[in-house]
């Protein structure tokens, strides 16, 4: 699903970090080595049909490598 975030993601809490994330290696193999955290937060987006909806995000998250892999996780509206 295509879409784009609007505004700023808010109410971000950590779900899992370091050896508790399942796709670790993956991660690691094609961002690189970092502290790896998996966070879910809410935000605005933009869907690619033209509809603006609440949704809750999970994405995985490394100091200097920036946001990887966000997904729309369930609609909140």
């Amino acid at each position: 699903m295509h879409f784009e975030i609007i505004g700023d993601i808010a109410e971000i809490e950590p779900i899992a970090t370091g050896p508790g994330i399942r796709i670790l290696p993956f991660l690691r193999k094609r961002y690189g080595r970092g502290r790896w955290r998996k966070l879910k937060g809410k935000a605005l987006v933009w869907l690619a049909d033209g509809t603006i909806r609440r949704a809750e995000l999970h994405w995985f998250e490394a100091h200097g490598l920036g946001k990887r892999k966000m997904r729309i996780k369930r609609f909140l509206d």
